[in-house]
């Protein structure tokens, strides 16, 4: 959700051209006490040096992106002739485990082979700041052959399945919300509790008016009738500024909140905040056939990512996750 890219359009409201890697949000660094900042990033680049077994010292760091979680850096060794850098997100040390899990979502989908996400390097804590360091990706344009390519490759990704059923093997985080991941065999269940309920509980907790909540829940069932979908590993939160292309033209995904779930919540949120490229979804409807009912469960799929984004920023998403509760009821 954020990172070293430069905004063409709103933060949320379309495709967007960037020109470095983009992962997470951004949270206020205290930079007071510059003795603890520079021990700080002598720290990380121990680990890093240790990870890689190559000597790395973090002599240039700049702040990339923007946001409201995590804060960024490209960090480099400032060797002309033989760069190295890499990508560093920082948060306050007690959000360690956020990194961990989304360490560990980017290893997942890494170890899949069937499409690219920047590689995690190492995560701990230095100082008062925990901190996940990536592979940099140097950033380029799509072309309409590499958004094809982006479809093809997320419907592969998506064919990776699940002997457990839904969910995933740790809870991780949607933005800064909790995103709990309990195996689940039945997906109506899981997208009614671990999913919707959720959202709703803590949305009423900070005071949303939501009436028709509940009834939504129990139509659930009807809502998915007939629809029986495979777990499959998706990103999670794959919003138009979660996609990118590298300048070598290959695509790439970045921030997820893996798990297992239905192929379709990837999907709709592509459509969520502005579309991706047209060759994308034909790609992908040519490699994986998406189930009739999609247009209709597509609401009910971002609706979960609207009453986030009220838990985390309030204003107009209650009004507009009402009248997508409306809809569906209808």
């Amino acid at each position: 959700m954020n990172a070293g890219f430069k905004y063409t359009k709103g933060k949320r409201s379309g495709l967007l051209i960037k020109t470095g890697v983009m992962v997470g949000e951004t949270y206020a660094l205290p930079l007071g006490d510059r003795p603890l900042y520079f021990a700080m990033w002598n720290q990380i680049s121990a680990h890093i040096s240790q990870a890689t077994a190559v000597e790395f010292v973090a002599r240039h760091q700049r702040p990339v992106g923007g946001g409201s979680i995590n804060r960024a850096y490209a960090v480099s060794n400032g060797d002309a002739v033989n760069a190295v850098s890499y990508f560093v997100k920082l948060n306050r040390a007690d959000q360690l485990s956020m990194f961990e899990a989304e360490a560990k979502g980017l290893q997942q989908i890494a170890d899949t082979q069937t499409i690219r996400v920047p590689r995690p390097l190492c995560w701990g804590v230095a100082e008062s700041s925990a901190y996940l360091v990536m592979e940099w990706l140097d950033l380029g344009y799509g072309t309409h052959r590499s958004w094809e390519e982006m479809g093809r490759n997320l419907a592969a990704m998506h064919r990776v399945t699940s002997s457990h059923g839904f969910g995933w093997e740790h809870d991780n985080t949607i933005g800064s919300t909790p995103q709990i991941n309990a195996w689940t065999a039945d997906w109506t269940e899981f997208f009614g509790t671990h999913r919707l309920g959720y959202q709703l509980t803590l949305a009423k907790q900070q005071g949303g008016s939501f009436p028709e909540g509940d009834r939504l829940l129990s139509a659930l069932p009807d809502l998915l009738a007939g629809h029986r979908p495979q777990p499959s590993l998706v990103h999670g939160d794959l919003w138009s500024g979660n996609a990118a292309v590298t300048k070598l033209e290959e695509p790439v995904i970045l921030d997820p909140a893996t798990y297992f779930g239905d192929r379709e919540v990837d999907l709709a949120m592509t459509e969520l905040f502005g579309r991706f490229p047209n060759d994308f979804y034909r790609a992908y409807q040519s490699s994986f056939p998406l189930a009739p009912g999609y247009e209709r469960r597509k609401v009910l799929y971002n609706l979960y990512h609207i009453l986030n984004h009220f838990n985390l920023f309030g204003g107009g998403y209650a009004a507009q996750a009402n009248s997508m509760i409306a809809s569906l009821l209808r």
